[in-house]
């Protein structure tokens, strides 16, 4: 005892005693350290692109187009639009160099003839920005029941239930490409001309992950309407008693759609071709969530932006306040109309009366 206290008092001397050294001294392999390292610097690179892709810097050219007058993207729409384009990518889900995004909150007609331009068509490797016209969800009015109907202007309310004919916000990827015939029409003195119209069908998310189901998708503002049976048996449409349809060219690109996105037959042939054979992403404003807190603030006699939500500013003044429609209210509601009152069973078009 008395030999180790004085070995303990020399070291001590010496200025090093292991009973109070902080760190002993190991050899550490330089494999392991450098293993460690790069480690570290993984991790490192891993979250900094993990935030890149959380919060991307939007480009100086694109921000100039940011804003809430006709033809700008709002803040939260662009952002919310580029986020939901940057996951598919880096999830390997869109190689497409551009994505779209839908502002159902503004005015769809300016009036005198001026259509809103509230879709959103951004390419962002080549720095183009386009804002277009587009159709927002009719809705319906079940006369006696319930009406969730939308004025031609503006839309007041929401929803994804079958066969609401409502406008459902949220994420969307565009899908395939269908091309249907719907009849022929009059394009000139005795001359007729084959309406072939190309409908891209949409997959959603969330809230509109029923989007196949309601069969929403985007295609031309255009129908026919006045229909009717037309003789021509040379034609390769020809039924078996070689009649064809027959009516007249309507373009509503100024009106409402049954739910689905619907744009100028001139824009709708240059979105169909972006995107046929190479999907990309669709964002559309409001989400349930958006028209909630509106809904919530227009109640408390708040302006939106004081509680940091968004709704364009004329269109609330002429709505009063949006609705959601969720499906598991409004279905059951429709279901029982459709019971109530049923649909007179469908009838052969009438032979046309040659002109």
């Amino acid at each position: 005892m008395i030999a180790s206290g004085g070995n303990t008092r020399k070291e001590s001397q010496n200025g090093f005693d292991r009973r109070n050294s902080p760190v002993r001294l190991r050899s550490v392999p330089l494999g392991v350290v450098a293993s460690l390292l790069l480690v570290v610097i993984a991790l490192t690179v891993s979250a900094r692109s993990f935030a890149a892709l959380r919060s991307p810097d939007v480009p100086a050219w694109l921000q100039a187009h940011v804003g809430d007058g006709d033809g700008q993207i709002s803040k939260i729409v662009l952002e919310r639009a580029r986020a939901l384009y940057l996951k598919k990518v880096a999830q390997g889900a869109v190689k497409n160099p551009c994505y779209f995004a839908m502002d159902a909150t503004r005015p769809g007609d300016l009036g005198n003839g001026v259509l809103g331009r509230r879709y959103y068509v951004v390419c962002e490797a080549s720095q183009s920005f386009r804002a277009i016209s587009s159709g927002h969800g009719s809705g319906r009015n079940l006369k006696g029941t319930v009406d969730f109907s939308n004025g031609r202007r503006c839309s007041k309310n929401f929803g994804n239930a079958m066969d609401s004919e409502l406008t459902a916000g949220g994420a969307y990827m565009t899908r395939e490409a269908k091309t249907s015939f719907k009849g022929f029409y009059r394009t000139g003195a005795k001359q007729d001309a084959a309406f072939l119209r190309t409908f891209i069908q949409f997959d959603g998310e969330g809230e509109a992950a029923n989007a196949r189901q309601r069969v929403i998708g985007g295609h031309a503002a255009q129908v026919l309407r006045g229909m009717c049976m037309r003789k021509n048996p040379n034609s390769s449409y020809a039924d078996r008693d070689g009649y064809v349809p027959f009516g007249k060219l309507v373009d509503y690109a100024g009106g409402r759609s049954n739910g689905c996105t619907s744009w100028s037959p001139t824009d709708a042939r240059q979105i169909i071709s972006m995107v046929k054979d190479n999907p990309t992403t669709l964002y559309i404003y409001p989400e349930s969530r958006d028209i909630a807190a509106v809904a919530k603030a227009v109640a408390s006699g708040r302006s939106p932006s004081d509680t940091e939500s968004y709704w364009n500013a004329s269109c609330l003044k002429e709505i009063g306040a949006p609705k959601f429609w969720p499906r598991k209210t409004l279905e059951p509601m429709i279901a029982q109309y459709k019971k109530d009152h049923p649909a007179p069973p469908p009838q052969p078009l009438p032979i046309c009366k040659e002109s």
